[in-house]
């Protein structure tokens, strides 16, 4: 081919991929001069993650290219003032109208579809840490399983079983940002580090969340909950729906629904800014919000508080709920997160199931010097609660056994009382922000669905040991807990 042959390729190019690079060297083999067009912000319409000034940057140090142009105006126009003798484009265009065919036809061009390029996307590459999940990296508990003799059919045979179960989930409904950044380096102005936004995803949380897993996971859920009347809500019941959650989300104009960002770079979290609103629910709000309880609770077999402190489960409306969801024989679990020295998870009293964290257990019961085994008694005495799953994050969690639904043949010890412990199970962990939620859900509807307190900790830990090995909290499913079961 003659040296002063053009051939011309355009793109948006928001991440150079290794798609991009085989279409790239495609181009180049035809030979001459090797034109690429990035398309402006404006013209990109949305589609552009990156600014244009980046996109040209990361182009020009690739050294198949001769020339980068910005494409400001229209792709036509610059064609035609270019007239290259090959536009190239990928083969997943072959198929389809192409606006340049004519245009390059009329003075002599060829439009010229690359062979054997494989179709990427820049925003898959850019969501790789949110989407990926490693199986591998999960270990399941073989010596607790053979100490509580806990068999692999029976744990698939609950979870089978989530089918069956109608849950309520009552508490605080939160929306999760995570914004993707580039991150630029530091600011000559002050010591600050700038970065530039690429991507944003959101994903439920809070009570929503709860819900979310257990809807995935085959039970019937409804969720009653409060929001304020923005995008943020209608996110959050739009997902919901999908999953088949039955949401009764009363609005309360004076608080916004909780929206909490992570500022996100090459896997680490660089900042997080909260939307809340930490003061309680008026009265009428309270009794439209035990209307809908009432009605979830009709035929539900378990109850689930996912409180987050920021007023919505007032104390009074907490004991109306227990005194009716105790009455009516349905078995109850809590979670209650505290960002400050206020949170006291005993408040929920004589649940069945309670799931603090070690922090959340000594500010509760103003405990910071015994060990672990005594925490978890003290605030097992002070809340009534039936079990405790002490969350000690990588080291795992703690069991505080209920010495009435202890696996058979089991006996407990000197106290009264039986402990164990499962260490953490995945060794890869990318996000923590889901591990408490799925450990909650599954183990309690374990404990509906008629599991002693070791399988029910069992398959909690498998929970949170996949949801912490990806970004963002993503609804468990059955597949995933089965694929942990028989690898």
């Amino acid at each position: 081919m003659a040296v002063n042959k053009i051939t011309f390729v355009s793109g948006i190019f928001n991440v150079l991929h290794p798609g991009h690079l085989r279409l790239l060297r495609y181009a180049k083999s035809l030979g001459g001069r090797l034109v690429v067009g990035v398309l402006s912000d404006h013209l990109a319409k949305g589609s552009a993650h990156v600014s244009e000034d980046l996109r040209l940057e990361g182009l020009t140090s690739v050294s198949l290219i001769d020339d980068v142009v910005l494409v400001s105006e229209s792709l036509q126009k610059t064609i035609t003032e270019l007239r290259p003798d090959f536009v190239v484009k990928g083969s997943e265009h072959e198929d389809r109208h192409n606006a340049e065919t004519d245009l390059v036809s009329a003075y002599g061009g060829q439009l010229v579809f690359s062979s054997g390029e494989s179709v990427f996307s820049s925003l898959d590459l850019l969501r790789r840490e949110v989407s990926i999940f490693d199986p591998r990296t999960i270990s399941f508990p073989q010596d607790y399983a053979a100490r509580h003799r806990i068999s692999i059919d029976n744990l698939e045979k609950i979870i089978k079983g989530f089918r069956d179960l109608k849950v309520c989930v009552v508490g605080d409904l939160i929306v999760d940002e995570y914004i993707t950044c580039e991150a630029l380096g530091m600011s000559q102005e002050d010591p600050t580090i700038v970065v530039s936004p690429v991507d944003t995803k959101r994903f439920i949380g809070g009570a929503g969340i709860v819900g979310a897993h257990a809807a995935s996971l085959g039970a019937t859920v409804s969720l009653v909950s409060v929001s304020g009347n923005d995008s943020a809500r209608s996110f959050a019941i739009e997902e919901l729906e999908k999953l088949g959650v039955s949401c009764h989300i009363t609005i309360d104009k004076a608080r916004p629904t909780t929206l909490k960002q992570r500022f996100r770079s090459q896997g680490k979290t660089l900042l997080r800014v909260s939307h809340l609103s930490q003061s309680a629910i008026s009265t009428p709000l309270q009794r439209r919000l035990y209307a809908s309880i009432e009605e979830g609770l009709a035929e539900a077999d378990l109850l689930v508080f996912s409180d987050f402190n920021y007023g919505c489960l007032p104390q009074a409306l907490v004991d109306k709920i227990v005194l009716y969801a105790r009455q009516k024989n349905i078995l109850m679990v809590a979670d209650s997160q505290s960002s400050s020295q206020t949170g006291d998870i005993s408040r929920f009293r004589g649940m069945d199931l309670i799931t603090p964290t070690e922090r959340e257990a000594r500010v509760s019961t103003r405990n910071r010097e015994d060990g672990l085994v005594i925490l978890a008694r003290k605030l097992h005495e002070q809340s009534g609660a039936k079990n405790v799953l002490l969350k000690l994050g990588s080291e795992g969690v703690l069991i505080q056994a209920d010495p009435s639904r202890l696996a058979p043949g089991e006996k407990v010890d000197e106290s009264g009382w039986l402990t164990d412990r499962i260490e953490a199970l995945n060794s890869a962990a990318k996000d923590v922000a889901g591990a408490g939620d799925s450990l909650l859900i599954t183990s309690a509807m374990a404990l509906a669905g008629g599991a002693h307190i070791w399988e029910a900790a069992c398959l909690g830990s498998l929970a949170a040991a996949v949801q912490v090995g990806r970004v963002g909290n993503s609804p468990l499913k059955v597949p995933e807990l089965m694929s942990e079961l028989t690898s």
